[in-house]
């Protein structure tokens, strides 16, 4: 590290402090504040969509598992493709005439109460335990080994810095950061991927240096991480929770200042999802060849060698950070957003819109005061751990992709069947997360022990397909949902709701919708070219 490089990490949180402050001044009401008052355009939507996903457990879990198996990692990338054009064209139009906050809010909708009492206690729960706890693992040891600082030093610092502007702006700072954080992140992998390649003699001297089956992205049935049944049927499953269902995601196209604008917003994603594959996944691969390195050292090792030239380098650091930061701050964000929304406002309904704001940033306040309390927990976490949390989206995403999925393209399906759906799904995957504990202890299961042992996409298929059966049988047992409850909110009753809100989001433009075609049809056609070519 030399003074340059200093220089520009010191000028980068200067640059997100400042965009974070200048919309703090900005920030007056709930709209405002938790949904940047539905004023934002698609290149920011986009660009925040993709800034959010990719994180420190991008750089660390994608270059490593690069360096020991490959290509086939990236077909969660390329997957996502397909997810948000769902979320663009599926579920955006229902989201935003709706005018829901939150995607728990839809739910009550869409079916009862209970159902947004679920999904927001569910989704806290996991921000705080997953997200901030994986996100700062992985974080502070990419910053132990690139600048030294400890674990608890790198933690505490990102978490103090995220914290100031997300609690000050709101979502409009969190995205509006997130748009130049998206071009520094970029532009920091590409240098690296570029000065890799060059190193190893471009592509076709990496293929010379490792083994044939690393190019290959379709693996066998039977293969332990990426079969690729699970990955052709399980892996859009979690892929339309995450990116169709989830808060953390959705947030962005709901501050979208109409239809068009969230669609392009979520097709500009889509096509920024193709670069990881070769920015992050390509980096574990050279580090692998050059340096013989693989697992959770293999970005690391990238950074710190000699590949990286005096100012380039601090663009690099400077692109870890900005990774670390946009996902922090959008846990952060969508996690006061929940709280704020979904919980204190229900208890204290007549809450003005002052006191809805202040609660928000007491909540964002709470969380980064909690992030900094479980800094001295994220050293116990091992990178077998760090792997483990990853497969845990399939034991609670699958009865939550169900019930989203048939409410808005079955019109029969009611609060008595989603309840039974979530509950049924909350045992199975518990019951699947301790089982697996306990056979990884050494306990033997006896006839049980498939159940705990088979692969996390194959279990989200298995839990997939009892959620939809669940949901469709008790729907049919009980009585039909009440037609006005579900106007325009499934694809059968989509003209049903008029106010003004909905007739000012489906602002419809027949150019701009034609573009948007021809755009969704160039990314799904990419997407097809790639798999064909590392087939």
């Amino acid at each position: 590290m030399s003074g340059i490089d200093f220089i520009v990490i010191i000028l980068y949180f200067l640059l997100v402090l400042g965009i974070g402050v200048y919309f703090s001044r900005r920030t007056t009401d709930t709209t405002e504040y938790f949904l940047a008052g539905r004023s934002v355009g698609w290149v920011a939507i986009g660009a925040s969509l993709f800034a959010s996903n990719i994180s420190s457990e991008h750089f660390i879990g994608l270059a490593g598992t690069g360096s020991s198996s490959g290509l086939a990692v990236g077909h969660f990338e390329w997957l996502a493709a397909f997810m948000v054009l769902f979320l663009g064209w599926v579920f955006v139009p229902f989201y935003l005439k709706s005018g829901v906050f939150t995607m728990p809010e839809f739910l009550e909708r869409r079916y009862s109460r209970s159902s947004r009492m679920y999904l927001t206690s569910v989704s806290i729960i996991a921000y705080v335990i997953t997200k901030i706890s994986v996100t700062l693992y992985a974080g502070g040891l990419l910053l132990h080994k690139i600048l030294g600082w400890d674990m608890m030093t790198s933690a505490i610092v990102l978490i103090i810095v995220t914290g100031i502007y997300t609690i000050a702006g709101g979502l409009k700072a969190v995205i509006y950061t997130e748009l130049v954080q998206t071009f520094i992140l970029i532009g920091g992998a590409v240098a690296l991927t570029v000065l890799g390649l060059n190193e190893v003699g471009g592509f076709s001297g990496l293929q010379e240096k490792l083994p044939p089956e690393f190019f290959n992205m379709f693996k066998a049935m039977d293969h332990p991480d990426f079969p690729w049944t699970g990955i052709i049927f399980g892996a859009p499953i979690l892929g339309i929770w995450y990116w169709c269902t989830d808060q953390f995601i959705v947030q962005r196209v709901l501050s979208a200042k109409n239809i068009n604008h969230a669609r392009s917003g979520a097709i500009l994603a889509g096509f920024l999802k193709i670069l990881p594959v070769f920015i992050l996944i390509l980096p574990g691969l050279i580090a692998a060849a050059l340096f013989g390195t693989t697992g959770d050292e293999a970005y690391p090792t990238l950074v710190t060698s000699y590949l990286l030239p005096t100012g380039v380098k601090g663009i690099v650091i400077a692109s870890l950070l900005a990774a670390l930061m946009s996902s922090l701050a959008s846990v952060f964000n969508s996690t006061s957003t929940l709280f704020t929304m979904d919980f204190y406002k229900h208890y204290r309904p007549d809450s003005s819109e002052t006191e809805l704001v202040l609660v928000g940033r007491l909540a964002t306040t709470v969380m980064v005061v909690l992030g900094v309390l479980s800094v001295p927990l994220i050293t116990m976490l091992s990178s077998q751990l760090f792997v483990y949390l990853q497969s845990v989206q399939a034991y609670i995403s699958p009865p939550i992709a169900a019930v989203f999925i048939l409410g808005i393209f079955w019109p029969r399906a009611n609060s008595q069947g989603a309840i039974a759906t979530l509950g049924t799904g909350a045992v199975l995957g518990a019951m699947r997360f301790i089982l697996e504990i306990l056979v990884k202890s050494g306990t033997s299961l006896g006839a049980f022990e498939w159940y705990a042992t088979m692969n996390f996409l194959h279990f989200a298929v298995f839990l997939f397909v009892v959620s939809v059966g669940v949901l469709v049988t008790v729907s049919l047992a009980t009585s039909m949902p009440n037609r006005e409850q579900i106007a325009g909110l499934t694809l059968a009753s989509a003209s049903e709701l008029q106010t003004d809100l909905s007739r000012k989001m489906d602002v419809q433009n027949p150019r701009w919708n034609q573009v948007n075609i021809i755009a969704s049809i160039v990314l799904v056609i990419s997407i097809f070219a790639l798999w064909i070519k590392f087939f």
